[in-house]
């Protein structure tokens, strides 16, 4: 009878150790069944731009930076500066099992103007022009089909750029977060630049 046991014994502890390796060698690919994806907008000043995208649930991070130009690793004082062809933009990862990318550019529309090709708001030249940086065909279209709606409902032109995706290159850290690391600047800028006044004659109050 004992030896029976511990024969049962010394089997069943085999199969919980077979089993713990199944599931210890299975872990790393459920994990990796959560894929991101990105998209990149240029709305003008990229500190603006975060805070919407940062509470949209599904997204997993904004980081601000720039795009579209021709030079490697830009500064921000060589892109302020012009000529780099770079524009401020935001590059976004999303789970678009929570959030799709229709989302994300409605997001977009309600937070720029989409009228003004000089700039945006208070800061003005091309470092500031708006565009949608498409990551993939799928991307390009429904950009494309957004804008043509927006241009129906405001009845006007939209001068909104949709271009392919260029290289991002993530600006300083110190522009990281910049509306929670500098909250009171953030909100005097905001403010003084006259951003919310025009979203607001654009697209009406916020819900």
């Amino acid at each position: 009878m004992h030896r029976k046991l511990m024969k049962f014994m010394t089997v069943l502890a085999g199969l919980m150790l077979g089993m713990a390796l199944v599931a210890t060698a299975a872990e790393p690919a459920a994990k990796g069944n959560t894929a991101t994806a990105t998209a990149v907008f240029a709305g003008g000043c990229f500190w603006c731009m975060e805070p919407p995208y940062d509470k949209l649930p599904g997204v997993a991070a904004t980081t601000s930076g720039y795009s579209g130009g021709q030079l490697v690793n830009p500064t921000y004082e060589q892109v302020s500066a012009g000529g780099t062809g770079h524009i401020e933009v935001i590059q976004v990862t999303y789970d678009p099992k929570q959030v799709s990318y229709e989302k994300l550019l409605e997001v977009f529309w309600r937070n720029v103007d989409p009228l003004d090709k000089g700039g945006q708001f208070c800061d003005r030249g091309s470092t500031y022009t708006t565009a949608i940086f498409y990551q993939n065909e799928e991307q390009k279209k429904l950009a494309e089909q957004s804008k043509i709606e927006i241009e129906k409902k405001l009845g006007k032109s939209v001068v909104t750029a949709i271009r392919p995706a260029a290289t991002f290159y993530a600006a300083e850290d110190y522009h990281q977060d910049y509306y929670n690391k500098n909250p009171l600047r953030y909100k005097y800028y905001r403010y003084s630049c006259g951003r919310d006044q025009r979203l607001e004659q654009l697209w009406g109050k916020k819900e």
